[in-house]
């Protein structure tokens, strides 16, 4: 518990980029977007953080801010090393700076496929089962720079609403909770109507599938799945990508390839952890791959 505390505020404090003469790393630093709390995140990626100073012999941090901004904004000021950024992330990051990070590993799902979905939910007890039934209510939404959480439902929704996401269109209201699972504590405790989040869309509701935030919020026991019912799915969406910074040394960036494809395999329990749930680990992904999550990203900034 004491490392944990001292990574988070060391966190707190990151400074420039820190790279001595020779080229050589002097320490690395590892972003993990919102989505749980602070404290959770870092539970969960402590073993990659220790891992990590093992394998490169340099002190490592881990920085868990509380919105996504803060992850993207510190690989673009060379803050922060490696993170696994969604793919709305890493279009936000490529259009600020095409030059600042490479894509590396994709999470893989149980099924050898590397989407998942952005899912519509509501309390089971609210009577809503449908985004008809949503009309007039109070729907949650995560962080502007999640893909599952804001870009895609606020694309597609308005699709199959045939209206708009501003408050007083379709919904009485839309809010930002700022995170996943803010909005999922949200809609199980009534504070909205319904919401999206995001899952792998494998296994079974009643678990919250086999991996993403349901299945980390099941896990933590802060919902049982069974108090809420599945009202909306998108289409299949690209996982974003682990992502390192150009300007690392080559050797780094070869060495934390290798931990992460290895992770699985070395690790189960850590790999869980780290993937936010049962997947069956990691796979090469390019740039091209996301393609269509940047040119999304332009419409909606237009």
């Amino acid at each position: 518990m004491k490392k944990l505390i001292a990574a988070m505020l060391a966190t707190t404090f990151l400074s420039a980029p820190v790279v001595a003469e020779d080229g050589k790393i002097t320490e690395f630093r590892i972003g993990i977007l919102g989505g749980e709390n602070a404290q959770d995140r870092l539970n969960s990626n402590e073993c990659l953080r220790t891992m990590t100073e093992d394998l490169l012999g340099v002190e490592t941090k881990l920085f868990a801010p509380a919105d996504y901004n803060g992850v993207i904004q510190g690989l673009l000021g060379g803050t922060i090393d490696m993170a696994w950024l969604g793919a709305s992330g890493y279009a936000k990051t490529y259009l600020s700076d095409p030059d600042a990070v490479e894509p590396i590993l994709v999470k893989v799902n149980n099924d050898g496929g590397f989407g998942y979905y952005s899912v519509g939910f509501a309390r089971k007890d609210s009577g809503i089962t449908s985004l008809e039934d949503m009309k007039g209510k109070v729907f949650g939404f995560g962080d502007p720079n999640s893909t599952s959480g804001f870009l895609i439902p606020s694309i597609e929704i308005p699709e199959a609403t045939g209206s708009t996401m501003t408050s007083g269109d379709y919904f009485e209201e839309v809010k930002f909770t700022g995170g996943h699972e803010q909005t999922i504590v949200a809609v199980n405790n009534g504070d909205v109507h319904g919401g999206v989040t995001w899952a792998d869309g494998l296994g079974e509701w009643e678990d919250g599938y086999n991996s993403g935030a349901l299945r980390k919020a099941v896990d933590a026991g802060l919902i049982d799945m069974n108090d809420l019912v599945q009202i909306w799915q998108s289409k299949p969406i690209p996982e974003g990508p682990f992502v390192v910074r150009s300007e690392l040394p080559s050797d780094v960036k070869v060495k934390m390839t290798g931990l992460l494809a290895s992770l699985k395999s070395m690790d189960p329990d850590c790999a869980y952890g780290v993937l936010q749930g049962d997947a069956k680990g990691f796979m090469p992904i390019t740039h091209d791959a996301y393609e269509v999550i940047i040119e999304a990203r332009k419409l909606k900034s237009n």
